[in-house]
């Protein structure tokens, strides 16, 4: 079986929107690079939050820590796009849920309810390698830094979760990746990302080859450069005389 390329389709103008098929492409590369980011962010700062209450010595905060984790990562990721876009506005607060529906542009829309649900669904895995970081450390950390006169908190942010991030890197790369390529499922909701814009480009061109060849490059890219730059950071991260350093 042989295929006819034709990759001058990308530079053929495009039914509309002043672009060509490969601006249609370039604009769900952007949208899907800072869906990616944003995502990321709120997992970092949500996953870490849960997996330190996960370690700490009280019963309540460790268990709230569990039941996001089973919630959240026990949950199908379509049925939670669905659940974030359709049902969390009508369970907000009037004022809110108004605003949210009538106020925001549909982009922004389901821009926000992707960043959130692909934020706190990676947030769950993320929190479950916080945790195992945390509990591999040595207990002597946490007993000298509390020796050492240093508060609870403080012998977490000074002590334990540097030599934790450290310990977690590789499969947090891991999970960065998998972000991106979960990213595509935003355009279930109706997200213009790059999966969204092949299948335009798809529909108005019924060039498949050429469209899915492209993202497939694209998402390829988008993940060596994430390889790359925690491969450096890990590098630039690693302390002599401990577990993989030189």
């Amino acid at each position: 079986m042989s295929i006819d390329w034709d990759w001058g389709i990308f530079f053929q103008e495009a039914p509309f929107g002043n672009t060509t098929y490969l601006g249609w492409l370039i604009s769900g590369f952007q949208v899907t690079v800072a869906l990616s980011l944003c995502a990321w962010i709120i997992a970092f700062i949500v996953g870490s939050f849960f997996g330190i209450l996960r370690t700490v010595p009280n019963r309540l905060l460790s268990s709230l820590g569990a039941i996001y984790v089973e919630l959240f990562r026990n949950v199908p990721l379509i049925v939670q796009f669905f659940t974030w876009y359709l049902v969390i506005p009508e369970l907000l607060p009037q004022a809110i849920g108004d605003w949210f529906k009538m106020d925001l542009t549909p982009n922004i829309q389901f821009f926000v309810s992707s960043a959130l649900c692909l934020g706190l669904f990676t947030a769950a895995r993320m929190c479950e390698q916080v945790r195992a970081a945390i509990n591999s450390l040595p207990r002597g950390q946490k007993a000298a830094g509390l020796a050492l006169g240093l508060t609870l908190p403080q012998t977490y942010r000074y002590v334990l979760l540097p030599n934790a991030y450290r310990v977690i890197i590789p499969p947090m790369t891991s999970e960065m990746l998998n972000l991106v390529k979960n990213s595509a499922i935003a355009s279930t909701i109706g997200l213009i990302d790059m999966a969204a814009q092949a299948n335009k480009l798809l529909d108005y061109s019924a060039k498949a080859y050429e469209s899915f060849t492209a993202i497939t490059l694209a998402y390829v890219f988008i993940n060596v450069i994430i390889m790359l730059i925690m491969h450096w950071l890990e590098k630039r991260v690693r302390l002599p005389g401990t577990a993989g350093g030189q």
